[in-house]
């Protein structure tokens, strides 16, 4: 069973840096992807960035793009989102979630596992 848990959120001001990490289990993941996603309050959830397990190979949102980077470690199988010169429209519940293969939809309903999520909240 595919177990994924989000940590590293927390209370940032503008301009400032967070790592979120996502430890993943149950499985091996390879061919997965891996992604984050993050719901807003009063918003839907949105797709933030995804990886490919096994090439690496990334994309994010354009709202992120030049500032978050979407990493792995599959030794200890560990995904990161390094988020830097934070902004207040990023505070949001940040969500990992893995399906078994990759592409470049982002569509919700595509990812079966999901994280409990962890909460950044970035003050202007």
């Amino acid at each position: 069973q595919v177990q994924l848990v989000e940590s590293g959120g927390g209370l940032v001001q503008a301009g400032g840096s967070l790592r979120l990490s996502c430890a993943a289990s149950g499985r091996t993941f390879g061919g997965y992807a891996m992604a984050f996603f993050r719901r807003a309050p009063g918003k839907e959830r949105e797709f933030v960035a995804a990886i490919s397990w096994n090439t690496g190979n990334t994309f994010y949102a354009a709202s992120v793009k030049g500032r978050f980077a979407i990493s792995r470690d599959t030794t200890n199988k560990k995904v990161y989102l390094q988020m830097n010169s934070l902004k207040p429209e990023d505070t949001a519940a940040y969500y990992c979630a893995a399906r078994s293969y990759y592409s470049s939809s982002v569509d919700l309903s595509s990812f079966p596992y999901w994280g409990q999520g962890t909460q950044v909240t970035v003050s202007s």
